[in-house]
């Protein structure tokens, strides 16, 4: 039986690949429901509102070649799956919001980045 779902991913920043352990992302539409008064009495349409991006993403940290996070400004990000099914999704204009470090007994040392994206896009 063929696999059906994908399974890891790849993650490319601006051409050079980085170990993740995990990745989300997040895109808001920001529609509103425009509340008038009417005899229906509920909402009967919506506003466009400006999307949102947002990526939260955990990567090892190398000992050695580690990105300035700090400096990202207007990145590309990649994902793909690793076995070469499914589609690239791609984010552009991509800053960091936050970034933090974990550090443990059990496990490699991480860096947690919150980035903002311009746009997101299906390959």
């Amino acid at each position: 039986m063929a696999d059906k779902y994908v399974g890891l991913i790849v993650l490319e920043l601006n051409g050079s690949e980085y170990e993740i352990k995990s990745f989300e992302s997040t895109s808001k539409t920001n529609r509103k429901g425009v509340k008038t008064m009417n005899r229906q009495g509920r909402v009967l349409g919506h506003a466009k509102g400006i999307e949102e991006h947002e990526i939260r993403c955990t990567v090892a940290i190398p000992k050695s070649g580690e990105p300035d996070w700090k400096g990202l400004l207007d990145a590309k990000i990649t994902i793909e799956p690793q076995d070469g099914g499914g589609k690239r999704e791609s984010f552009s204009g991509v800053w960091l919001m936050e970034i933090g470090s974990k550090f443990g007994t059990d496990d490699e040392a991480t860096r947690d980045l919150t980035l903002g994206a311009l746009n997101h896009y299906v390959e």
